[in-house]
């Protein structure tokens, strides 16, 4: 009570000095939305890297990206491939955080019959892999690699490394796909989770292999535990789960998102920045997508 009393007093004064001294207009720079993308700026998702995401409250697509974790996107093909994901809950779901699937017991202890996969906390990226940048803190680069945000170590450095490529990894933005796993960093097996919000404290500590690029209002529509394990009673579940082209051409969505190398994407960029000021952030670039649905809905 004291802190707003202060603070209240504090205002006072500000306002009888606005009154004695006369008043100077300050300049703001009128923030403007950015224009709408042209036909050549949308990039469409390959079908084999479009996971296709089926629930009673909605469908979610999630862009693999496999040239970040190729190892993790091989086996998340594979077990959906296999129906491995069909019907399986997402048993565990924390709010402002993220949603957990992929257990078979739905306990948070099950997994496949394959084997652990090798953790891919980091990836190395080379000048022929296309990436648009955002932002340059110290030392780093902010961008995209498709429509995953990441962070690595700028161009520059290539030239003092043995194979002239540099470190990168995922951040963990919201719609931002992770492994699973347990303590043992090469422990993940099939339990992913999709961000709810951005939960930077789990950058290079998980493997990031793709993000929601639609659905994420079906994402923070699952059922939370208000539980601090997560674990959730009565959970929601998966109806169906396959990589696009696993679905006949008929029964297959397709997604197109804006090409993060455009000169719109650009334009959204500063649009974001100069609305969030100092506290602007990556995850604060919002990628458009154009969903086109299928003419027949995919056999559950």
């Amino acid at each position: 009570m004291k802190r707003v009393l202060l603070a209240g007093a504090v205002l006072a004064l500000l306002s009888g000095a606005a009154q004695a001294l006369p008043v100077q207009a300050q300049q703001v720079e009128p923030v403007f939305p950015p224009p709408p993308p042209v036909p050549t700026e949308w990039r469409t998702i390959a079908p084999q890297n479009l996971l296709v995401i089926e629930m009673t409250k909605g469908q979610i697509l999630v862009e693999l990206a496999p040239q970040i974790a190729p190892g993790h996107v091989e086996r998340i093909r594979l077990l959906a491939s296999r129906g491995f994901y069909d019907n399986l809950t997402w048993h565990r779901v924390i709010d402002w955080f993220m949603a957990q699937t992929g257990d078979p017991l739905g306990t948070g202890d099950g997994q496949s019959y394959y084997p652990d996969l090798k953790a891919e906390f980091t990836f190395r990226r080379g000048p022929e892999m296309a990436f648009a940048p955002v932002a340059t803190p110290m030392g780093s680069v902010l961008g995209f690699i498709g429509s995953v945000p990441v962070e690595t170590q700028p161009d520059a450095a290539m030239a003092g490394t043995p194979d002239r490529k540099v470190h990168g990894w995922g951040l963990y933005c919201p719609g931002v796909a992770g492994m699973a796993r347990d303590e043992a960093n090469d422990s993940a097996n099939s339990q992913f989770f999709l961000m709810r919000q951005a939960y930077p404290s789990l950058d290079k500590r998980y493997t990031v292999w793709g993000r929601v690029v639609s659905g994420l209002d079906v994402v923070r529509a699952l059922k939370a535990s208000p539980n601090p394990d997560g674990m959730v009673e009565g959970p929601d579940r998966m109806t169906l789960v396959r990589v696009a082209s696993d679905l006949p051409a008929e029964a297959r969505p397709s997604a197109a998102v804006l090409n993060a190398t455009s000169a719109t994407f650009a334009a959204i960029v500063e649009h974001a920045r100069q609305a969030k000021g100092a506290d602007f952030s990556i995850c604060d670039v919002d990628l458009p997508v154009r969903v086109t649905s299928p003419t027949t809905a995919p056999a559950v």
